[in-house]
C-alpha cells in the first residue's frame, strides 16, 4: 500500500511541480527529539569515547538503569506487578510484534481485527500461518475480527476456535479504544480457552479518557495470558531512533500439543539473546531521559502538539458531515469515505483536487474498504492548511 501511495504522490508532483502537497498519511513524527533526550545521548556519546567508560556488547535485555526504570514509571507507579526480568528492550515494536511468532507454533490459529496494522498479518504470512489469499483480500487460515462503525469499532469474541489474538489499542488504523470492562471481555476469554494475546500498546501515551486501560496488565488475569508491546517510537519520537520493549510475565504458559505448560518468558530470553544483540547503549541513555522530570514535561509537551492536531482535523471534518473516528485518545483519525466512495476513490480525489494525502483504510484490511486514515503528527501549520482544504470537499 504505502509503495503505491508512494507512486501516485511522486507522479502527481512531477506532473504538477508547483502544487503544496501536504501529507497527513504516514504515521511519522515531525517535531525533533526533546533537549533532555539529546542531552542525555550526548553524555552517552562522551562515556563511549572514553576507555574507562566505554560499553562494549551489553545485556540483550536492556540495561538494569532502563529497564529498572521503566518497571518504576510504566508498571508500579501504576500499582502493576512487572519485574525486571519480565521486560524486554529492543528496537522497535514492529520489530517485535513480527518476531514474536519465532516462539510459536505454524499450525497455532491466528486472529486479528480487521481493519488492522498490516505487520501482524504480513509476518503470519511469511512465517506460513495464514495459508492462501482469497479474493475477498482475507487469508483462509486467519480470523478476521470486523471493527466498524457499524459495532462501535469493538471487536466481538470469535466464535470458531483461535490460539492467539492480536490486540492493538488505542488502535492503529481506527485511532478507537477499549475500555477496561471491553478489554476485560478478552482477558477473561482468553483464560477460559488458553488464548495469547498480543497487545500493543504503542500509543498508550496518547490516552486522555480516565476509563481507557494505559496497559492490559490492569485487568485482572491478564498477567495469565497476555504479552505487551511498548514503543518510544510516536510517545517520544524516536522512529528514527529506535527503542522499544516487550514485557512477557513469566506467568505467562504455552502449551504443547500434548498439553505441557511452557513458559514464554524463557522462550522469548532464548529467542532474543540468539537473534538480537542488544539495543546501542547511547539509544537505551536517550530512552532513559524520556522518565526523568524534564524528559516527561517536554515529552508531553510534543504529546498534546499532536493531540492538538488531532482535534484541529476531527472537528474540522466533522463540521463539515463528515463521519469521524478516533483522535481523542490516539494520534489517527480514521474518517468515512463520502457518498459512498471508495478508500482509494477518496484518495485519489483528496491527492488530485485538494492536494492532501491520507492512507487508504482498505489497505489495512478488508474492513477498511470505505474509510481513509489520517495523522496528527504534522506541523500545526500543514494540518491547519490541511483542514482548510478538505473543508472545501465538493462530492
Amino acid at each position: 500500500m504505502f509503495s503505491d501511495i508512494a507512486k501516485k504522490v511522486n507522479e502527481f508532483k512531477a506532473a504538477h511541480p508547483e502544487a503544496n502537497v501536504i501529507r497527513l498519511g504516514i504515521g511519522d513524527v515531525t517535531k525533533p527529539l526533546p533537549s533532555a533526550i539529546i542531552n542525555a545521548m550526548h553524555a552517552a556519546v562522551d562515556e563511549m569515547a572514553n576507555a574507562s567508560t566505554f560499553r562494549g556488547y551489553g545485556p540483550e535485555q536492556g540495561y538494569d538503569f532502563l529497564v529498572n526504570t521503566i518497571v518504576e514509571n510504566d508498571y508500579k507507579a501504576r500499582g502493576l506487578d512487572i519485574s525486571a526480568d519480565e521486560i524486554f528492550v529492543s528496537d522497535g515494536s514492529k520489530s517485535d510484534t513480527g518476531n514474536i511468532g519465532d516462539i510459536l507454533g505454524l499450525d497455532n490459529i491466528v486472529a486479528v481485527t480487521d481493519p488492522v496494522y498490516p505487520v501482524y498479518v504480513d509476518t503470519n504470512v511469511m512465517a506460513g500461518r495464514a495459508g492462501e489469499l482469497q479474493a475477498n483480500g482475507k487469508w483462509n487460515k486467519l480470523v478476521y475480527i470486523p471493527c466498524t462503525s457499524e459495532n462501535d469499532f469493538i471487536p466481538s469474541l470469535p466464535t470458531e476456535k483461535v490460539d492467539i489474538v492480536y490486540l492493538c489499542y488505542p488502535n492503529n488504523p481506527t485511532g478507537t479504544t477499549l475500555t477496561k470492562d471491553q478489554l476485560k471481555v478478552w482477558v477473561d476469554y482468553a483464560l477460559q480457552n488458553k488464548v495469547l494475546i498480543l497487545f500493543d500498546g504503542a500509543y498508550k501515551e496518547f490516552i486522555t479518557e480516565s476509563d481507557v486501560p494505559h496497559s492490559i496488565y490492569e485487568i485482572e488475569g491478564a498477567r495469565e495470558v497476555a504479552i505487551e508491546f511498548r514503543s518510544f517510537s510516536k510517545t517520544a519520537g524516536f522512529t528514527g531512533t529506535r527503542c522499544a520493549y516487550t514485557v512477557v510475565p513469566k506467568t505467562v504458559m504455552g502449551y504443547t500439543k500434548t498439553g505441557e505448560k511452557i513458559s514464554y518468558n524463557k522462550l522469548w530470553n532464548r529467542r532474543h539473546t540468539t537473534k538480537f544483540n542488544g539495543v546501542p547503549y547511547i539509544i537505551q541513555r536517550a530512552a532513559e531521559a524520556c522518565f526523568s522530570a524534564e524528559g516527561k514535561k517536554q515529552i508531553k509537551d510534543i504529546i498534546d502538539y499532536y493531540m492538538n492536531n488531532a482535534k484541529i482535523i476531527r472537528e474540522g471534518l466533522a463540521s463539515e458531515g463528515l463521519q469521524v473516528y478516533g483522535g481523542v485518545n490516539s494520534p489517527y483519525i480514521w474518517v468515512k469515505t463520502p457518498k459512498g466512495m471508495t478508500s482509494w476513490g477518496f484518495f485519489d480525489y483528496l491527492l488530485n483536487d485538494l492536494h492532501v494525502v491520507g492512507t487508504p483504510g482498505v489497505g489495512f484490511g478488508p474492513s477498511g474498504e470505505g474509510y481513509l486514515r489520517l495523522t496528527a503528527f504534522g506541523t500545526l501549520e500543514n494540518t491547519k492548511e490541511a483542514v482548510g482544504r478538505l473543508k472545501k470537499i465538493s462530492i
